[in-house]
């Protein structure tokens, strides 16, 4: 049976277990990397305690995990496994009916990956468990993740495929699926996939099992062609508008999917771009770049006398900036400046912007003081999109540098991001500098609280009450928050205040008192 939505939740960030072995009794996938800032997790942390949680008693965690199946590839993402996938997902996604400009009965698909080596095995066997259960499948080849969310709510396919681990090491790798329209998958449509996966049943045979194409050129140009699109259209006499003419940037593709993407879109759109990073081998796909580790971009963007930098991940669904002096903006703080320009433009729905609990406070305060509210969800981009449907908003994200602009895209893009904060740059008539500095970060202290009884630090009333006591001691001024790991026996304590020993004294207190109170 299906438990409530916090169980539900709390499973998808439990970790997934180790090997599949195509059976109805399944052991689960591992776990995803974390997506949100300080609070990212080793996966195979993950694996090396998943024995131990099932011991326990744990809830036994869902293959599906917020951003979609992820594990070491070829030890737990086997081609196997992909093939399998691809046939379960025929199956549950394929059954929209007829399209007019379609034979009677041909569903298509379009399948796209990252730039790992492991991404040629799994998009051979994916496509293959589709084309066998009667879809014509599009190989895109290597684009970034919201390309294919692109494509498939414009083409007439019936769902997309992504072979990503994002911002996960080159070893790990992962699928995920859009449905019709370019929407991740709701947890329903999931749950049906996982409960098909590996059965039998009669497959088309003869004309009715499908082909599979590739057309990396065609897809690629589509996805750039609609990036420019959003802050240069082409007008009536066909002229490519070039509004961040004059503008130079440097680029941090992670050596991943946006490695053609990302400049070119740049470039087309008039900024004069400076790329580094952007020469996948296949094994190098985060390898001390992007923004997971932008210490290149922010050298780079003082060497060359760059007005800023971007930084994408491997799949480039996130971006994060460098400004001219080499700080770092984070996704909070491009969030704030998009909200403001959507505002100026008539173009924030209800004025406000989507976050989780993670933003930190020293953006809602000064998003409040422009007029600008905002709502908060619980960490992962599928819950701020979840948010900004039920309520029609327009803008929201994660301070990860996961940007949702409901305007031009269903999920969160990079590329797009970069694009629009480059030009809110220019046509504000101010640096990347001054714009980030109207939306000032708290200081925030972090701690991790091991051996612990994660799941009481809800519950527990000496927890509890210290939590009111630090909350009632910051006021305004701050904020605390403990969040129970995903995939390891411990708390994560945070306070932001406002200022750093403040930030430090509270967090300290609050985590001592963790320690003591949940000590298993």
């Amino acid at each position: 049976m299906r438990g409530n939505g916090d169980d539900r939740r709390r499973a998808r960030d439990s970790p997934r277990a180790v090997g599949y072995d195509g059976a109805v009794t399944k052991s689960w996938m591992s776990a995803r990397g974390g997506a949100c800032g300080g609070f990212e997790e080793d996966p195979r942390k993950a694996r090396n305690n998943e024995s131990a949680r099932v011991k326990e008693g744990a809830i036994m965690p869902k293959m599906f995990g917020t951003d979609g199946v992820r594990g070491l590839a070829n030890k737990d993402l086997t081609a196997r496994l992909a093939l399998d996938l691809g046939d379960a997902a025929v199956r549950v996604l394929g059954d929209s009916g007829t399209k007019d400009d379609q034979p009677e009965g041909r569903r298509r698909a379009l399948v796209g990956r990252d730039t790992r080596v492991s991404g040629d095995f799994l998009a051979a066997a994916l496509s293959a468990g589709m084309a066998a259960g009667g879809f014509d499948v599009i190989d895109a080849g290597i684009i970034p993740t919201p390309g294919v969310a692109y494509l498939t709510s414009v083409l007439n396919v019936e769902m997309g495929a992504v072979i990503s681990a994002s911002h996960n090491p080159m070893p790990d790798n992962g699928i995920k699926f859009f449905a019709r329209g370019g929407f991740k998958l709701p947890d329903a449509k999931e749950d049906e996939i996982e409960a098909v996966l590996g059965q039998d049943w009669e497959r088309p045979t003869g004309a009715g099992v499908g082909r599979i194409s590739h057309d990396t050129k065609t897809a690629t140009d589509l996805y750039i062609d609609h990036l420019v699109s959003t802050i240069a259209p082409i007008g009536a006499d066909k002229v490519q508008p070039k509004p961040l003419k004059g503008l130079k940037i440097v680029a941090d593709c992670a050596n991943g999917a946006t490695s053609v993407v990302a400049p070119e879109a740049l470039r087309r759109a008039g900024a004069e771009v400076i790329v580094i990073n952007a020469s996948p081998d296949g094994y190098n796909i985060n390898r001390h770049a992007g923004s997971t580790h932008p210490e290149q971009l922010q050298a780079m963007v003082k060497a060359s006398d760059a007005v800023m930098g971007v930084a994408f991940d491997g799949d480039a669904d996130r971006c994060l900036a460098v400004d001219e002096d080499g700080n770092m903006v984070n996704g909070d703080q491009i969030m704030g400046i998009l909200a403001r320009a959507k505002k100026r433009q008539g173009k924030l729905n209800h004025n406000t912007l989507v976050v989780t609990v993670m933003s930190n406070l020293g953006l809602k305060l000064a998003l409040r003081d422009m007029g600008i509210a905002t709502v908060q969800t619980a960490v992962g981009d599928r819950y701020v999109l979840e948010e900004m449907l039920k309520g029609n908003y327009s803008l929201g994200g994660e301070q990860s540098g996961h940007v949702i602009n409901r305007e031009f895209a269903t999920t969160g893009d990079g590329t797009l991001t970069a694009l629009t904060l480059c030009n809110e740059v220019v046509q504000s008539g101010k640096s990347l500098k001054e714009l980030a500095a109207d939306f000032p970060q708290l200081p925030q202290q972090l701690v991790n609280v091991p051996n612990v009884d994660k799941m009481a630090a809800t519950t527990n009333a000496k927890v509890q009450a210290a939590v009111e006591r630090e909350t009632k001691l910051l006021g305004d001024t701050g904020r605390v928050l403990l969040r129970p790991s995903g995939t390891e026996p411990l708390v994560r304590v945070m306070a932001e205040a406002a200022t750093q020993e403040q930030a430090d004294e509270v967090c300290d207190r609050l985590a001592k008192v963790v320690a003591d109170e949940l000590a298993l």
